[in-house]
């Protein structure tokens, strides 16, 4: 099956996503199969999982601003949403990436380990996913992965091998039109730190939940203090 790029494909984002919003949307998606029980995830939970060590290429060291800003930009998209459950005691954060781009589940997982750890092999996907769920032999995959590759709307694209490699790796759209030499580039490590300043409006909705927090937390004083407490 011609895997190529369409004439006139539209992108699956635009504008793409940034790499940390990638990171955040492959976050998600993974610990909601990998840790359904600790899914939605806090701010702070999301914070640990782009920066974890294991199953990410590159490695991570973002901060707190820098998420924010993320997250912001994927609720544009419309991939990203607060959790508003009644149990819920601390803002916590899911995935919504049905609502833009309806798949499967199994595929959905594939796409979360693009995002996490750059272009693979159908081979190597379909090892690094199934920790998250079951998935089928390879062969279907590789027609799975074909069936995103066409159409007048690709998400993912199949890389020209590179030279001393086997086979050819898959690569995710979501954050545009992957270099020709980002196959090989991906097998390298590195550590990326992220330091984002937030934008004046995000500044200011800061400023106002930390004088909202302090403010509650002088009128617990105040309800201990009369309770005697």
């Amino acid at each position: 099956m011609d895997t190529s790029a369409p004439a006139l494909a539209a992108a699956p984002f635009d504008p793409p996503l940034t790499a940390l919003e990638a990171r955040v949307l492959g976050c998600l998606i993974e610990k909601e199969f990998a840790t359904p029980d600790l899914y939605p995830l806090t701010h702070n939970a999301l914070i640990n999982a782009c920066n974890q060590r294991s199953n990410r290429a590159p490695v991570m060291a973002i901060e707190s601003p820098a998420l924010e800003v993320a997250i912001e930009g994927l609720r544009r998209h419309r991939v990203v949403a607060h959790f508003t459950g009644a149990e819920a005691r601390a803002a916590k954060f899911k995935q919504t990436l049905d609502l833009v781009h309806p798949v499967e589940p199994e595929v959905r997982a594939l796409l979360a380990e693009l995002l996490l750890r750059g272009p693979q092999t159908t081979a190597g996907l379909r090892g690094n996913a199934e920790r998250m769920l079951p998935l089928p032999e390879v062969m279907e995959l590789e027609t799975r992965l074909a069936e995103l590759a066409g159409g007048p709307m690709p998400l993912v694209r199949k890389l020209p091998r590179q030279s001393g490699q086997k086979e050819a790796r898959w690569a995710q759209l979501f954050t545009g039109e992957p270099a020709a030499d980002e196959g090989a580039a991906a097998a390298e490590p590195m550590t990326v730190t992220v330091r984002t300043a937030l934008p004046p409006e995000a500044e200011q909705r800061l400023a106002m939940l930390e004088a909202e927090v302090a403010r509650l937390g002088a009128e617990l004083l105040r309800l201990r203090a009369a309770l005697g407490e």
